[in-house]
């Protein structure tokens, strides 16, 4: 369904027209009492009968009256069939056979609940998100969906646990693999998207949406932190490692080249051996210091 919006007559105006209706009863049904009373009957009957229609019409113009505060619409529907829409801020009149159906444009927030879901990799996680979204379309919010709120807040639910399966919870490579602990704004752009074309139908934008929660599974949380201690133990150990190598590949060369000491074979390994172990340890070495020969 399309949004049409329409203009309306002013509350202001319309209230000093129907006040002066009143007024106008009032005194027609008053000359028309004493126009009794003086003998012209017919007359007299005339004027209370219209003295009575337009306190009929005084009446009924009042729920024609209609208040909207800024961002929000009134959608209008006379006899099962949309009207327009009003977005003006103000005191508006319009028919009152019309159906005035309000909806707030403000920006919203929902602050989804913790779900507890599956990774790519299967690893079961607790995962939450909050979504800020509005009503842009006012027909398509009232007469597409049931409950438009409700709507968003199940679209949400559905949307955040699809995504959580697409990713796997955190990288220990590295690979340049999206995941939702390491890849944050990736994700929160993939989320806002898929959820818009969810609640799209509705009349919906979605402003923002962001993870609020993440967190491995109560079951799994110990396990799994010892899992990125030890990667991440393994990740250091594989960095000092190649930087060791380096180190004493550096040194002989610098020994050979500026003719330090000529070592053989046999010297070269323990000497690969006794720096592996210095740069490698974890804990500092204890220098000892040889005061005999150099073969001693």
């Amino acid at each position: 369904m399309k949004e049409v919006e329409i203009k309306t007559s002013s509350g202001i105006s319309i209230f000093f027209i129907n006040l002066l209706l009143f007024i106008l009863a009032a005194a027609l049904f008053i000359i028309g009492i004493n126009a009794g009373n003086n003998g012209s009957t017919k007359l007299s009957v005339i004027l209370i009968i219209i003295a009575v229609i337009s306190f009929v019409i005084w009446i009924l113009m009042f729920p024609g009256f209609f208040i909207l505060q800024p961002n929000e619409g009134a959608a209008l529907v006379l006899m099962g069939a949309y009207k327009g829409t009003v977005k003006q801020s103000g005191w508006h009149w319009a028919n009152p056979f019309y159906t005035k159906r309000k909806v707030s444009l403000r920006s919203r927030n929902l602050n989804g609940e913790r779900l507890k879901v599956n990774d790519e990799m299967g690893n079961p996680i607790e995962i939450a998100t909050v979504v800020v979204w509005k009503v842009n379309n006012t027909v398509e919010a009232l007469f597409n969906v049931e409950n438009y709120s409700e709507f968003v807040k199940v679209q949400s639910e559905s949307a955040l646990r699809h995504l959580a399966g697409m990713y796997p919870y955190d990288i220990t490579d590295d690979t340049k693999q999206i995941s939702l602990r390491g890849s944050a704004d990736e994700v929160s752009e993939a989320l806002k998207n898929e959820l818009q074309e969810r609640v799209g139908k509705a009349g919906v934008i979605v402003e923002e949406a962001r993870l609020s929660h993440l967190a491995y599974a109560p079951e799994i949380a110990a396990s799994m932190l010892q899992r990125q201690q030890a990667a991440a133990i393994i990740a250091a150990r594989q960095k000092i490692v190649e930087g060791a190598v380096g180190m004493v590949e550096m040194a002989i060369n610098k020994l050979g080249e500026n003719k330090v000491v000529d070592l053989d074979d046999e010297r070269k390994a323990a000497m690969v051996s006794n720096l592996m172990v210095v740069l490698c340890g974890e804990r500092s070495t204890q220098p000892i210091v040889n005061t005999g020969t150099p073969h001693n």
